[in-house]
């Protein structure tokens, strides 16, 4: 009996770890509607780029201004990749995500929910959270 259990409770846990993430494949529109953002397949990974930007910063041209790079703060913040390095990971997708806003990177997860993408975006042990929409 005991060997029956044991096999049910590794039968179970394998099916946990290899569980494959819900798609986030597509358009999504960021937190406050600022921007769209494409998810789609770049090599073995995916990764993110700003398709459109809604709402541009005030005061100036939707530009990367406070990238760490001095030669990239002119360029448009739309096309840039923001997502990078995406892979499953359990049920969620793990990568980084860059924010134009402070011109940093994060370790960064992504779990599709619905209509909603769960964006995680953690520096050191400090994270936080946005939800995005999916866009039809």
């Amino acid at each position: 009996m005991r060997a029956i259990l044991a096999a049910v409770l590794v039968a179970a846990a394998a099916g946990t770890a290899f569980a494959a993430p819900a798609p986030v494949t597509g358009r999504w529109l960021t937190l406050e509607g600022k921007a769209i953002v494409e998810i789609a397949p770049c090599g073995r990974a995916l990764c993110g780029r700003v398709a459109k930007v809604l709402k541009p910063r005030p005061g100036g041209p939707a530009v990367d201004a406070n990238n760490p790079d001095p030669a990239l703060r002119t360029r448009p913040i739309e096309g840039i990749a923001i997502l990078s390095d995406f892979t499953a990971d359990g049920d969620k997708w793990k990568g980084r995500i860059y924010d134009p806003e402070s011109g940093r990177t994060y370790r960064s997860e992504l779990q599709a929910e619905g209509a909603t993408l769960k964006v995680k975006g953690c520096w050191g042990p400090f994270c936080r959270n946005q939800d995005w929409t999916r866009l039809r």
